[in-house]
C-alpha cells in the first residue's frame, strides 16, 4: 500500500474541498488512487449534502455583483441555516461565486421547477417540430425531444448550468460541496440579472 502523504492530502482538499480526515481516508481506500479517491468524496459528500437538504434555512445574503465596467448587475439571495455562517468567509466567497456566474452565464431560473411555463411550452414545441421533421418514428422524436430539453435545461437552469469557473462540475455540485464542507444546508433561493439596454 502506497504511503499517504501530506502533499496528497492537501492537493485532494484542494481539488474537493473535504476535511482532512475525510481526504486520508478516501487514499486511504484508494491505496493514493487521488481521482478515485475524488470519486468517493463525491459521493459520500452527496448522501450528505442530501441528508442536510431538509433543514431550514433562515439565514443567508443577498449580494450584489457588477460585471463588465457596470454593463452587467446580479443580485442574488442565498440561504443558509444560522446567522454564523452567513458572515463565514466561505459561504460568502460561495455566494459572490454564484452570483458572478449569473452575470456570465444569464440562466433562466434557479431550478427546473421555477421555469416559466410559458418558456417552457414554447421551447417544447420548437424541439418537437424539429425532431418530427427528421422523418422518424414517434418513440424516437419523442427521446429526441426528452434529449433536447435536457440540454436546454443545462444552459438554461442554474444549478445544471456548468459553473463558469470549473465547467467539471455543475452549480449544484459547487452548492453541494459547500454544504459537505461548511455542514449546513444552503439553498439558492433567486437572482435577478440586469444587462444594460435589455427591456426587463
Amino acid at each position: 500500500m502506497s504511503t499517504i502523504t501530506a502533499n496528497m492530502v492537501s492537493e485532494l482538499r484542494g481539488r474537493t474541498g473535504a476535511g482532512i480526515m475525510d481526504c486520508k481516508n478516501a487514499l486511504a481506500e484508494t491505496g493514493g488512487d487521488v481521482d478515485t479517491a475524488i470519486d468517493i468524496l463525491r459521493k459520500t459528500g452527496a448522501a450528505k449534502a442530501a441528508k442536510k437538504a431538509g433543514r431550514t434555512t433562515s439565514q443567508g445574503l443577498v449580494h450584489s455583483y457588477i460585471h463588465d465596467g457596470g454593463k452587467i448587475g446580479v443580485l442574488i439571495e442565498v440561504a443558509c441555516e444560522t446567522d454564523f455562517v452567513a458572515r463565514n468567509e466561505d459561504f460568502q466567497g460561495l455566494v459572490h461565486d454564484l452570483a458572478m456566474h449569473v452575470a456570465a452565464a444569464a440562466p433562466e431560473s434557479v431550478s427546473r421547477d421555477e421555469m416559466p411555463q410559458d418558456l417552457l411550452d414554447r421551447e417544447r414545441k420548437f424541439v418537437t417540430e424539429q425532431a418530427q421533421e427528421s422523418g422518424k418514428p414517434e418513440a424516437v422524436v419523442e427521446k429526441m425531444v426528452e434529449g433536447r430539453m435536457n440540454k436546454f435545461f443545462a444552459e438554461s437552469v442554474l444549478l445544471e448550468q456548468e459553473f463558469v469557473k470549473d465547467p467539471d462540475k455543475k452549480v449544484e455540485d459547487l452548492v453541494k460541496e459547500a454544504i459537505v464542507r461548511i455542514g449546513e444546508n444552503i439553498q439558492v433561493r433567486r437572482f435577478v440579472r440586469y444587462q444594460l439596454g435589455d427591456d426587463a
